[in-house]
């Protein structure tokens, strides 16, 4: 899904300090921190954000119960009020450049129309894509009667008929933290493994366990979940299932970077460091890329500490490039 359209900026021209990919709050969070520290920042917005389909976000304080497209549209303009640009576009590429005459780092970014531009910094915020197991109907509840994160949609589906699709081991996890919602709770199994013990602790909870493999969603005649077919035929009503959908950082067009990928319990994601730091340098990360199971305020908090020390990093190559004038300006052989 994508954001509501809005009025991009136009694109920088000549080389900004940091170009940040990516327009969620990670992203413009960094790209916030950036501005108001009075570099130039280009963010560079695909418009589909993770949470697209979700109604509100939760569990962040002050903002609890907020439209993501609200959040994202306070964003960008406290980002512009203080300089900077917001671009809708798709980076196809992005790659190191000849360094500048003083020796400092150079990226261009490429967009999928042709446009590019130079940065001496880069943060990467793609986020990353939710993995859904192909089970016909479910996608379509996404966000809604399908649900991943009992924080972020507990609340509002509590005391409800709930089913557990498990995807592997860390659905067992997944269990617990939804029963704490509601008392009627069936884990289906669906080809993946449970072990006696975990089978005992369920039983213990309450949790109804069924090992017959689901075929497809069942809707209701209004449209709404209404419950899952099993392979024998059975339908087992169920108002919300929750999934915990295999996540997949969001790397297409930054291959160019050389960026280390890592397999993850849950997915995978790119390699980070204190405060979005990567190997490759000059460039950093935040959000989802990286930290998979962030929630949009951890994300939001990363993208600050990324965008802070972008900034020191640039002061201390404005300084490095300051005193390397000076010294190219002074006589050869002048002695104080």
């Amino acid at each position: 899904m994508t954001t509501s359209p809005y009025a991009s900026d136009a694109l920088a021209e000549g080389t900004v300090d940091a170009v940040v990919i990516g327009g969620g709050a990670a992203g413009l969070n960094g790209a916030l921190i950036l501005a108001r520290s009075r570099r130039s920042v280009v963010v560079i917005d695909s418009g589909s954000p993770r949470n697209a389909p979700a109604e509100a976000v939760h569990g962040l304080i002050a903002l609890d119960g907020t439209p993501p497209p609200e959040i994202l549209r306070r964003g960008r303009e406290q980002v512009r009020q203080y300089g900077g640009r917001v671009v809708l576009g798709e980076v196809v590429s992005a790659e190191s450049a000849a360094p500048s005459a003083d020796g400092d780092l150079r990226f261009t970014v490429t967009l999928a129309d042709g446009r590019s531009i130079t940065a001496r910094r880069i943060l990467v915020a793609t986020g990353l894509t939710d993995v859904l197991p192909e089970v016909p109907g479910l996608a379509e509840h996404w966000g809604h009667s399908v649900v991943h994160c009992p924080y972020c949609h507990g609340w509002e589906v509590r005391d409800e008929p709930i089913g557990i699709l498990a995807t592997g081991p860390v659905s067992i996890g997944h269990a617990f933290l939804f029963r704490q919602l509601s008392e009627d709770l069936t884990y289906f199994t669906h080809g993946t493994d449970l072990d006696e013990d975990s089978r005992a602790r369920f039983a213990a909870r309450g949790i109804r366990v069924i090992d017959t493999p689901v075929t497809e969603v069942v809707n209701d005649t209004g449209g709404a979940l209404a419950g899952v077919r099993l392979a024998d035929g059975q339908v087992v009503a169920r108002r919300v299932l929750a999934v915990a959908a295999q996540l997949q950082a969001r790397t297409q067009g930054l291959e160019g970077l050389g960026l280390p990928v890592q397999d993850l319990p849950k997915g995978r994601g790119f390699a980070s460091g204190t405060a979005g730091t990567t190997e490759v340098p000059g460039v950093w990360m935040a959000g989802n890329v990286t930290d998979l199971v962030a929630q949009v305020g951890a994300s939001a908090a990363a993208g600050a500490l990324a965008g802070a020390d972008i900034n020191r990093m640039l002061a201390i190559a404005d300084t490095d490039a300051a005193l390397q004038g000076i010294a190219e300006a002074s006589p050869q052989g002048a002695t104080g």
